[in-house]
């Protein structure tokens, strides 16, 4: 285990200042540590660069509208507080985590004046996943918890709470020697895994979930703009588990996977192909800075 990440020096970005990172603190009664009523993105700057800033910073806000509270600043000044952070922390390559949450002037289930904070730290992160096991592909089981109904979550935030039964999942499977699981929706339909979304790969095409009671990711979207560059088909659809075996590669996408072949789930198997190369690729020129170019 590296460095605590309480620890770590630098500055975060807290209420529109820069503040030491030992300083960077929150009471114990803080709303959104009890109740969850706290919103985050996941981002990654490349060459000095976050990728697709503002896509996240809309989504931040959004989500937050969801939870019922207004974060104190606009897209425009949460994007350069992120570049502020980058800067100071001299991390051209880094993974960045803003966060807003409810503050601790009133404890209970309603606490609609509470102060609404905001802030952003960034960090040196590698690839998610070790980059040999990357090109041979993640293996993954089913997680035992499934994606509930929309009517019942925020599905639509990228709220805090509702990452608990990924936390679950993801320590079960890799107690079990997994990377990651892949969640079924309320259904028992295919939906995404405990923090990345899931491609299947048949015939040529790509199939992928509808994302409907789960987050459709930016580096999903990312990943499908790739695709149709390329000529390849994209089909959002139910996808249920008896049809994996149908499907001869898979990958999985989010800012901290990035572009992730897969070989395994539970008894399904898959071999990482063009495809999938081609995406990582692909990606990988994508998100350096002016690099709208797509590869070779």
């Amino acid at each position: 285990m590296g460095v605590s990440f309480d620890k770590i020096d630098g500055v975060i970005w807290y209420d529109g200042r820069l503040v030491p990172w030992a300083d960077a603190n929150v009471h114990i009664l803080t709303h959104g540590l009890h109740y969850a009523s706290c919103v985050f993105e996941g981002e990654r700057a490349y060459g000095g660069k976050v990728f697709k800033s503002t896509e996240h910073s809309e989504r931040l806000k959004n989500s937050a509208n969801i939870l019922d509270f207004e974060i104190p600043y606009s897209v425009t000044e949460i994007d350069a507080a992120k570049q502020l952070v980058i800067d100071n922390n001299n991390l051209p390559d880094a993974y960045l985590r803003p966060i807003a949450w409810r503050g601790s002037e009133m404890m209970g289930v309603s606490a609609p004046a509470n102060t609404i904070h905001l802030a952003i730290a960034a960090w040196d992160w590698p690839s998610y996943f070790d980059p040999a096991e990357k090109l041979k592909g993640i293996r993954m089981c089913m997680a035992e918890y499934r994606r509930p109904d929309p009517a019942t979550i925020p599905a639509m935030a990228k709220a805090s709470g509702l990452y608990m039964i990924c936390t679950i999942s993801k320590h079960k499977a890799e107690r079990q020697g997994y990377a990651d699981a892949i969640m079924l929706d309320w259904q028992g339909r295919v939906a995404e895994c405990t923090g990345a979304n899931i491609f299947f790969i048949k015939d040529g095409k790509i199939h992928t979930p509808i994302a409907d009671c789960f987050l459709a990711g930016i580096t999903r979207a990312t990943a499908i703009d790739l695709a149709r560059r390329r000529g390849i088909e994209v089909i959002e659809r139910r996808i249920m588990p008896e049809e994996l075996d149908g499907f001869t590669e898979c990958f999985i996408t989010g800012t901290a996977a990035e572009v992730t072949p897969v070989s395994e789930i539970a008894n399904w198997t898959f071999t990482p192909g063009k495809i999938s190369e081609q995406l990582m690729a692909d990606y990988s020129v994508e998100v350096q800075p002016k690099g709208k170019a797509v590869a070779a």
